[in-house]
């Protein structure tokens, strides 16, 4: 069974800084892309991030680009996504998901994805 935990949430001032991490167990983390979704309250839960599973490839919500990063250090089995000027519109609950096939490109469709997280909060205050 899959298992992803994700950490580094917080509260913080807006144009600061988080970094997000998701650790994955239970299956062999270095064959599968991954990807961020966010969803704030009384809205949808929205595509932000996806890495290939090779590295190679990575796209980004256009709302997000430029200001967060994605990674993933398959040693750790960990994925990362590296949030920088943050501002109070990025506040919402982030989950981790890991796609439901192997050796695939960078996803953004939540239909792709089989596996999620518990979520992490990140508010970011004006």
């Amino acid at each position: 069974q899959v298992q992803l935990v994700e950490s580094g949430g917080g509260l913080v001032q807006a144009g600061g800084s988080l970094r997000l991490s998701c650790v994955v167990s239970g299956r062999t983390f270095s064959r599968y892309g991954m990807g961020w979704f966010r969803q704030a309250p009384g809205k949808e839960r929205e595509f932000v991030a996806a890495i290939s599973w090779s590295g190679s490839s990575t796209s980004y919500a256009d709302s997000v680009k430029g200001r967060f990063t994605i990674s993933r250090d398959n040693a750790k089995k960990t994925v990362y996504l590296q949030m920088n000027s943050l501002k109070p519109e990025d506040t919402a609950v982030y989950y981790c998901a890991a796609d439901k096939e192997p050796v695939r490109g960078a996803r953004q469709a939540e239909a792709d994805f089989g596996s999620w997280g518990q979520g992490t909060q990140v508010t970011v205050s004006s």
